[in-house]
């Protein structure tokens, strides 16, 4: 992934672990938990790490909002959001996820057939594998073909524990235990 050279980062805490967030001139860059697969680690941590902005607005603002979120007073993300790191497919897919609405699940194959590519499937689980931008871009509401909880680079825990936040799965004090 390429992102904006004047991307700065900071950190925050969440009732489903500390996060990193990442913000360009242009807008969210990125959310991460700790320990998420596909983190871009040598960005967030070491000596050509993005500096750290604790009073970044945006950032603030992001991270507020998935307080809310994660306490089920928010619904929606309304943010500003820089998608450019990624290639123009997966830039495609993270928009399409977008479409997803708070509440509602969808396949790897509905969103490839969202797409227009049909026989995309495998390459539209790689691109949402790869979403910057976890829980606003929500890559957690894509389920497998047979409603089974797969693939979410945050762990399947945190994935059930969102969908539970959002009224989808039942709630249950393991799925919350994160």
């Amino acid at each position: 992934m390429q992102f904006h050279p004047a991307t700065v980062q900071s950190r925050a805490t969440s009732p489903l672990g500390a996060v990193r967030l990442a913000a360009s001139p242009q807008g969210l860059v990125g959310l991460w938990f700790d320990g998420q697969r596909h983190q871009p680690t040598p960005l967030l941590d070491g000596p050509g790490a993005w500096p750290e902005v604790a009073d970044h607005s945006l950032m603030q603002e992001a991270a507020g909002q998935l307080q809310q979120f994660l306490r089920s007073e928010r619904r929606a993300f309304d943010l500003p959001l820089d998608l450019s790191g990624g290639t123009t497919f997966q830039q495609e897919v993270w928009r399409e996820l977008l479409a997803i609405g708070c509440g509602a699940t969808a396949t790897y194959g509905d969103l490839s057939r969202g797409l227009g590519r049909p026989r995309a499937v495998r390459a539209v689980g790689a691109a949402v594998g790869r979403n910057p931008i976890s829980v606003v871009v929500p890559c957690h509401r894509v389920l497998g073909a047979d409603g089974s909880l797969t693939g979410y680079a945050g762990g399947l825990d945190r994935k059930g524990a969102l969908l539970a936040i959002e009224g989808e799965r039942p709630r249950t004090l393991d799925l919350l235990a994160v």
